[in-house]
């Protein structure tokens, strides 16, 4: 006869001893984030911000890569009103860390998720009424009134019903009782560039909304629509809070939007030399051959590729040494890249590396390191990978 699970494992007896824990030594390669900046970036923003504006901190996806915790702790110290997530598991892993601050789930909700939603206090955005009856449905089986925002679609068309369709779902949203309708909202589709013309005609959009509702007799607590974009550049759109995901990560969404004194990226990215390799002419390195030498050339190893999130660049770029410049040879691997630093006869074994941020005067930016991946610095701050230690500097109460 075989045995159930309970018979196979014992209820009493003593528990097994504690696994010796051995401290690891820390990676050769690592992520700083500066916690001190941070907060002179929120001073910066809050003093830009009108009085009676309120700010969301959006810190979904890790806060950009930056760490979801330690952003939002300090965004709730510097007065955000709300920190918003894209689901339900990043906002339950800061529920269970401690946060018990106000936290909107930003996109759309499965069916499966909505008690959950409720148990933990975590506010939707609600976008059709078949989603709204079954989160009122929970809520009043919970004996909850609960609260929720209302996505509406003025032109970007991914989340939210169309504009033309939202009053009588506000309508219907608010006959609901066990449901409170916190807020409305709707999402720029370009309001970082010098052209605001699709942005004025979502925010007309928007507006014919609010004024509908105000006809009806309905209000919200929280009407926002801009991102860290409308915020520099579309101050008619601030409305009653902004919602501020690069910028307070000390990076602007664009090249031309409106800047602040005072903001500055918080996330450094280095690493140590692992190898010095002296190299002959004619000799190649890395895969593929990518790169042949033209004459005797001193190579750095840096322990860092595109496993961490690093660009798959192949004789492009460059990193920082001993503040100065040192550029790519070859093609960058998974877990390593090669720099040439014939140049730089002082570098050594284990030198600080810089592959993103400031060295001395110089500095290599996201944006920069964006342009070598042919993508934009969402992506790149988003796409540093986890095994990448992330290293908090400058917060208080530490040395």
């Amino acid at each position: 006869m075989s045995q159930t699970m309970s018979e196979t494992i014992p209820t009493r007896g003593p528990l097994p001893p504690e696994p010796v824990v051995t401290k690891r030594p820390s990676r050769s390669a690592w992520i700083e984030v500066d916690l001190s900046r941070l907060r002179q970036n929120y001073q910066a923003i809050n003093q830009d911000r009108p009085k009676g504006v309120q700010f969301l901190s959006v810190i979904k996806d890790e806060a950009y890569g930056h760490g979801a915790f330690a952003v939002g702790k300090v965004a709730l110290e510097c007065g955000a009103a709300f920190l918003a997530l894209s689901n339900v598991d990043e906002a339950l892993t800061l529920r269970q860390r401690g946060i018990q601050s106000p936290l909107l789930l930003l996109g759309e909700r499965q069916a499966a998720e909505l008690s959950c939603c409720i148990e933990h206090n975590l506010t939707c955005c609600v976008n059709d009424l078949h989603t709204a009856e079954k989160l009122g449905q929970l809520a009043a089986n919970a004996g909850r009134r609960v609260p929720v925002h209302l996505k509406i679609n003025t032109g970007m068309n991914r989340y939210g019903i169309r504009w033309t369709d939202a009053l009588p779902l506000v309508e219907k949203i608010c006959a609901i009782k066990s449901l409170a309708l916190e807020g409305v909202l709707s999402h720029f589709s370009m309001s970082d560039e010098l052209d605001k013309t699709f942005a004025l005609l979502q925010l007309e959009r928007f507006t014919q909304i609010l004024s509908g509702m105000a006809k009806r007799g309905l209000s919200v607590k929280y009407r926002h629509l801009c991102n860290s974009g409308g915020f520099l550049d579309l101050p008619q759109a601030h409305f009653d809070m902004v919602r501020i995901g690069m910028l307070q990560l000390g990076v602007y969404p664009s090249k031309v939007c409106r800047r602040i004194n005072g903001i500055a990226p918080i996330m450094s990215v280095k690493a140590r030399v692992a190898a010095l390799q002296s190299i002959q002419k004619d000799d190649v390195v890395g895969y593929g051959m990518r790169y042949q030498a033209a004459s005797p050339r001193r190579i750095a190893v840096i322990p860092v590729g595109y496993g961490d999130g690093f660009p798959r660049v192949r004789n492009q770029g460059c990193v920082l040494i001993g503040g100065k410049r040192a550029p790519l040879v070859g093609g960058v691997a998974m877990d390593a890249l090669t720099v040439d630093v014939t140049d730089l006869p002082a570098v050594q074994l284990w030198d600080e590396v810089v592959l993103m941020g400031r060295q001395g005067t110089e500095e290599i930016s996201v944006n920069e390191v964006a342009q070598w991946k042919n993508s934009v610095s969402y992506d790149v701050l988003a796409g540093w990978r986890a095994r990448l230690p992330r290293i908090y500097v400058n917060e208080p109460g530490t040395a």
